[in-house]
């Protein structure tokens, strides 16, 4: 109840192929799941931004603590569980590159690092020079911020995006804070995961050859 058709079918997805092994190894007689169909997701399209409005929206987050993820966000096109997997030793500040190594995933038994479940999830991604320099802020205000708290030095596997505590953030609770910000500071009305497909648009308008994955 309450969720959306194409996170029930991803639940379906996982229940079906955990009982077809159940049926596999003889300990289920048949796959229930198998006979009865996920609901049907609609295709909704996607919206992104424009030139104009990714202007707009960093001009009006400067200053807010989802600053620094929405502008790495727009420069790279990483998911949300990339962003949030994202530890200070995958980034090259001096040779401006991110190497995409895990997303943070939220479970019932709470937040887990997970690898890409592809080769081409796991790549290495050129920074613009002003995205380069917005993360050097940002990581020496985080280490003022962790000394501050009393959180120890900042290790190089430690996660880029954190709470005041210096604990990884939810995934949800990113979303949510995007949303609430949308609201607050009259944002052109996206979800969180089309500031990736933003990105991809902006690629593929300038001539990029763009992998779609």
């Amino acid at each position: 109840g309450g969720l959306s058709a194409r996170t029930v079918g991803h639940a379906h997805q996982d229940l079906r192929l955990m009982l077809q092994c159940a049926v596999r190894n003889g300990t289920l007689a048949r796959n229930v799941a198998a006979v009865h169909a996920p609901p049907k997701v609609e295709q909704d399209e996607i919206e992104i931004l424009s030139a104009e409005q990714i202007a707009d929206v960093l001009a009006k987050l400067d200053g807010h603590t989802l600053y620094p993820i929405v502008a790495l966000a727009l420069a790279t096109g990483m998911r949300r569980g990339e962003l949030l997997g994202l530890q200070w030793d995958d980034i090259n500040l001096d040779a401006r590159t991110i190497r995409v190594e895990r997303s943070l995933e939220e479970t019932n038994a709470g937040l887990r690092l997970k690898s890409p479940k592809t080769k081409s999830g796991r790549r290495n991604i050129t920074l613009p020079s002003e995205t380069a320099d917005m993360l050097r802020a940002y990581k020496i205000e985080q280490m003022r911020i962790r000394l501050v708290m009393g959180a120890g030095k900042l290790e190089p596997d430690t996660v880029v995006f954190t709470d005041v505590h210096g604990k990884p953030l939810k995934p949800h609770t990113v979303s949510r804070a995007w949303r609430r910000v949308v609201a607050a500071k009259k944002l052109p009305a996206v979800t969180f995961h089309a500031l990736r497909h933003t990105h991809a648009s902006a690629l593929i308008n300038a001539g990029v050859d763009i992998p779609h994955h």
